[in-house]
């Protein structure tokens, strides 16, 4: 059987989904009368609430008489694990990249590791449709980023087309009449040689993700180098650790369309899910029991932010979540491992807690978002950046920060990155907006993305990757505004809220059940302050003018996610349940924290 294995990277929202989605229709992977979803292959709940790619899947169609398996990948930089593990299963690369927003952050991490491993990426210019579409200036972007990134000569000259994700099209040049993706299929053909024929060689499979089954266990997926793989065929798994253990193939997937097939016997270059083998975990390879010959581990980046995950010890510890102690966080998070390469976890001494550590804000925030679904109560300190220490000099991780915005608000931006040791490397006008490019400091970027929203009035967009290690840039100015910090145990009244929101920005509604040491809202000076929102309106038997003043409360800002995680700092904790997100103190009481404060 003829066999490609292609895989799509870009940026966030450069239409990776959506293409996809396009490809699978005109490859056969959908009956005639099917109903079909948009971005079907975001299966996961958390992906369609968000609309970005967050785990790289599989699926395959079939153009003439070959079958193409396609991957598609995350555009985030926090999820890149994920694109780096999956590279090497693959013949090419589609690079897809905005007509109009051109290269971004994430476009240059996905084209640095292909070219590294090798690979003549086919360059699309997509959304060539979009109002202000570039398309030639973008391919000459393209182009120079190539030549930034030391690209061979022969991966110099990538094939370019240009297409329309959302209807389908693909074109050889932007004034081409076309009406479907055929140019695509024929460049695919054309440009991807077909996987040689290794048949008879000894088995070679690495595995490149993993998948759980409740009824076969723990399922590898990815790709046959080499020979062929049997159900019932005894095979050798060399391990990360250099040891040889046998096992035997219980079950053989390959993968049709969106769905996983199981079949007897999976020939070499194409795409295998296994089942059967205990404990097996990404990099390994399974091999021949008479040849156990491994394959490279592949090399993953390391993490740049952690933050503790603690148990939870609020006053409404275990009331809205089943998993709460130590021994249920340790399981999901060992879990958590066999999956998530670009994670760390460690012990915190004396602690009931771990330090987990990952590639940014959001992949930590996925991971608690995902395990606060699961019933799981669980309190998480304020991110830091890992720091590293060469010949004597403390280094900090630097991120490659990319904002675009109204040409009318670029002063305030500037001036914010400034504040945060953030270095203008381009300034670009676009039209009305303004391109900032910098080289910023990661935590500089710690509560940043809602002071952004705020100043652009939700007009600017912002995106970030880490780029490389430097030297310490020295003291970033903190959140200079306090907390409001609740002094008692109760429901929170309205009558109270009318008075405490003159004292600032509140994030609780009335009959909000509140603890004491729980951050109510943020104050609009420096300083924290002790508030009793549980206090209600003395009531008489006496009416005078003025007393019964109709209650106006301002909406609160009630506080995703990653917007609580941004907002915290270091003596203070997020409580994180199935059905709230809490902000507090470290130390609940306020006597307690004056005392601590003095020692």
């Amino acid at each position: 059987m003829k066999v490609l294995n292609i895989a799509i990277i870009a940026h966030v929202d450069h239409g990776k989904t959506t293409l996809t989605d396009a490809l699978l229709r005109q490859g056969g992977a959908f009956r005639d009368n099917e109903e079909v979803q948009e971005c079907v292959m975001d299966s996961n709940p958390l992906e369609r609430e968000r609309g970005i790619t967050i785990f790289s899947k599989n699926c395959s169609i079939r153009y003439k008489d070959i079958k193409i398996n396609i991957v598609d990948t995350p555009g985030h930089a926090d999820f890149s694990s994920e694109v780096e593990r999956i590279l090497r299963m693959v013949d090419c690369v589609l690079l897809l990249v905005d007509a109009q927003e051109g290269p971004m952050p994430q476009t240059k991490f996905v084209l640095q590791k292909s070219l590294t491993l090798g690979i003549r990426p086919i360059v699309l210019i997509n959304k060539i449709d979009k109002k202000g579409a570039r398309p030639n200036d973008v391919l000459n972007q393209v182009f120079d980023l190539f030549v930034d990134l030391n690209a061979n000569d022969l991966q110099l000259d990538f094939p370019v087309l240009y297409t329309i994700g959302k209807q389908g099209i693909a074109k050889n040049s932007p004034e081409e009449d076309s009406k479907d993706l055929t140019p695509l299929f024929e460049m695919i053909l054309k440009h991807v040689p077909l996987y040689p024929d290794k048949n008879a060689e000894p088995l070679q499979m690495q595995i490149a993700s993993l998948a759980y089954d409740n009824y076969i266990g723990r399922v590898g997926i990815g790709r046959v180098f080499r020979g062929k793989l049997q159900t019932g065929q005894q095979i050798a798994l060399c391990r990360r650790d250099g040891t040889v253990k046998n096992f035997r193939i219980t079950k053989l997937f390959s993968f049709e369309g969106l769905k996983q097939e199981e079949v007897e016997m999976v020939e070499c270059g194409d795409l295998a899910a296994v089942a059967g083998i205990e404990d097996i975990t990404i990099g390994e390879t399974i091999t021949d029991p008479e040849h156990p010959d491994a394959l490279p581990v592949p090399q993953i980046d390391e993490p740049t932010l952690k933050m503790n995950f603690l148990v939870n010890n609020s006053p409404f510890a275990g009331q809205e979540g089943s998993l709460v102690t130590t021994r249920n966080i340790k399981e999901r998070l060992e879990r958590e491992l066999q999956t998530n390469v670009g994670l760390k976890v460690e012990d915190i001494p004396n602690s009931d807690g771990y330090t987990v550590s990952g590639r940014g804000e959001l992949h930590l925030s996925i991971l608690l978002e995902n395990m606060r679904r699961e019933g799981y109560e669980i309190q998480v300190s304020r991110p830091e950046v890992i720091y590293k220490k060469v010949n004597g000099k403390l280094q900090e991780p630097i991120e490659l920060l990319v904002a675009t915005v109204p040409e009318k608000y670029s002063g305030i931006v500037i001036e914010k990155l400034g504040k945060r040791k953030g270095l203008m490397q381009n300034m670009v006008k676009i039209e009305k907006n303004t391109r900032l490019e910098y080289y910023i400091p990661t935590r500089g970027l710690i509560g940043f993305r809602s002071e952004f929203i705020m100043e652009t009035h939700g007009e600017g967009i912002l995106d970030h990757s880490f780029s490389h290690y430097e030297d310490f840039r020295g003291e970033i100015e903190r959140r200079k505004n306090g907390a409001l910090i609740s002094q008692e145990e109760g429901e929170t009244m309205a009558y109270a809220l009318w008075k405490i929101q003159e004292r600032g920005i509140l994030f609780c509604n009335p009959v909000t059940h509140v603890y004491e040491g729980m951050i109510i809202g943020e104050n609009a000076k420096e300083g924290d302050i002790i508030v009793n929102a549980c206090k209600g309106k003395k009531l008489t038997n006496m009416r005078a003018s003025g007393s019964d003043d109709a209650i106006m409360l301002v909406p609160p800002k009630i506080m995703t996610l990653e917007q609580a995680l941004e907002f915290i700092e270091d003596d203070e904790l997020v409580e994180i349940t199935p059905k709230s997100i809490r902000l507090r103190k470290k130390i609940l009481k306020d006597v307690d924290r004056k005392r601590a404060k003095r020692v």
